[in-house]
């Protein structure tokens, strides 16, 4: 009875063995858990294989595909594109929160393969690491030096507002597609600070490097360059892929050639723009015998490349929409051009009147919200795993930064779907800021040329309404004209025509 009794009390070798497998399985249950709670991934539509949520997107306009998901995901949420997993951040408060405040988390570009081919991680637009941040330094602190956002650019851009005034006073009132002059014009502003010269508009090189860089822009947000990006093995099948390829190998040559001839002209006591700038500081690291600078030709070319594209098209398809939309509302117009004949009269508008023209600078900024011109922003990418609002992201992420859930969020916008230059003027009349105004972006990747371009959008649309009075076409209404915005990267106006009425004739009702 004792011995029986003892083999009940003492527990066997092969019950502790049960116990203590027992409380292992215990103890990782909880600790796959916890984990999983800790590493909990943003919600999203299920994917499908290859394909991943293609199929559940507009690609012609896939930010509105993805604004929608957002009501139903949350404004942190999971897309495939292809392969390839996205995060995508909603609303006013959600970027802010990462491109802001955690600026440096989210600061990486994430490089898709049409942007690696465009600029194999050189220049400042597609490049990460050591080198982004050397051509950023490099082109912020020299665009500033040759006058960004100060008197230097003004200048500049008051003298191209002439030359583009020319230009719309020869058609005379009648009918023209305002995409070239504008590209033009604004083309000018930057290789002015860039190369040091300005072109004239009949120059066909110029124009020839102005209108192929519209179109790559054009054709990167197209459905195929988007099928390209998930599945970049079809490029030699894709008709918009070897155009752009052609595209861009044309303007580099031309870039070279330019830069080829302000090299062979180069006085290193006078630069006359940043193309001069870099080539000195090339040439200091060669003497210098330093093999590890980013100051070489590829980050000199591609940067060009960069600032010639990013300063033609944003600041001309913004003014574009300007333009548009004051032939839509005419009532509008009337109290810009109000404005500008009480404060200004006949005199040349300078960056000063700003302050005194609160109705004309609430327009400027309307047009920009509501024409939303960088609807996904560029890709970004996380540079380490991070726990954002409760979820985890891992280190390379891309990341969609949706601007136009920003521009139209519906808590920080009493009409976000209209134009309404009141979203930014108090009961007064004065102009207010809105911090969800983030057409440029913001964090570490906020538009490099903002300044500049704020400058241009402010003296061609007041200088232009001073002059000009814009009207639809002979035969066509104010209700015809469409607002519905092109396909491409950026957003244009789709096709259309105005008329540029002087003003001086007083030809108009």
């Amino acid at each position: 009875m004792a011995l029986v009794e003892a083999l009940i009390l003492q527990p066997t070798t092969t019950a502790i063995l049960l116990g203590l497998v027992f409380l292992l399985i215990v103890y990782l249950l909880s600790f796959n858990a916890s984990s999983h709670q800790e590493n909990k991934e943003p919600p999203g539509p299920r994917p499908i294989p290859v394909l991943g949520n293609m199929l559940q997107l507009n690609l012609k306009r896939p930010y509105l595909s993805l604004w929608e998901m957002s009501k139903k995901y949350g404004s942190v949420f999971t897309v495939y594109l292809g392969p390839k997993k996205v995060v995508v951040l909603a609303g006013y408060q959600t970027v802010k929160q990462a491109l802001v405040n955690n600026a440096e988390e989210f600061g990486n570009r994430d490089i898709s393969p049409v942007f690696s081919d465009f600029s194999k991680g050189h220049g400042i637009l597609f490049s990460n690491g050591e080198s982004w941040k050397e051509m950023r330094r490099f082109s912020l602190t020299t665009l500033r030096d040759f006058g960004m956002g100060k008197r230097g650019s003004e200048e500049k851009i008051i003298e191209e507002t002439h030359y583009l005034r020319e230009v719309l006073e020869d058609l005379q009132g009648k009918p023209f597609d305002t995409s070239q002059p504008l590209n033009y014009a604004t083309s000018n502003v930057i290789s002015a600070i860039v190369y040091g010269s300005r072109f004239q508009y009949t120059d066909s090189k110029f124009k020839d490097m102005v209108d192929r860089t519209n179109e790559n822009i054009k054709i990167s947000g197209s459905p195929s360059i988007q099928i390209y990006n998930m599945f970049p093995w079809l490029g030699n099948w894709l008709k918009d892929w070897k155009r752009l390829m052609t595209n861009r190998a044309h303007n580099l040559k031309q870039i070279k050639e330019l830069v080829a001839n302000l090299e062979e002209t180069l006085n290193l006591g006078e630069t006359r723009g940043l193309v001069d700038s870099f080539l000195i500081r090339k040439k200091n690291a060669e003497k210098a015998g330093d093999k590890d600078t980013y100051f070489h030709e590829d980050n000199l070319i591609i940067t060009v490349s960069n600032l010639f594209a990013a300063g033609t098209d944003t600041t001309s398809t913004t003014l574009r929409w300007c333009l548009l939309l004051m032939a839509k509302y005419p009532q509008i117009q009337d109290r810009v051009q109000e404005e500008l004949d009480r404060v200004i009269g006949d005199r040349q508008p300078v960056v000063e009147d700003r302050k005194n023209l609160p109705y004309t600078d609430a327009v400027i900024h309307e047009t920009q919200r509501l024409a939303n011109i960088v609807p996904m922003s560029l890709p970004h990418a996380t540079t380490c795993d991070i726990t954002f609002q409760g979820f985890f992201i891992k280190k390379g992420t891309c990341v969609f930064p949706l601007l136009t859930s920003v521009l139209r969020d519906e808590t920080q916008w009493e009409s976000p779907q209209n134009f309404n230059p009141a979203h930014f003027l108090d009961e007064q009349g004065q102009f207010v800021k809105n911090d969800a105004f983030m057409p440029f972006s913001a964090g570490r990747r906020v538009c490099l040329g903002e300044s500049l371009a704020r400058m241009e959008l402010f003296l061609f649309f007041t200088y232009l309404l001073q002059h000009f009075r814009f009207t639809p076409p002979p035969g066509v209404s104010e209700d015809q004209l469409d607002l519905t915005p092109a396909v491409g990267l950026t957003l244009n106006p789709s096709p259309h025509k105005l008329c540029a009425v002087s003003r001086a004739s007083r030809i108009y009702s």
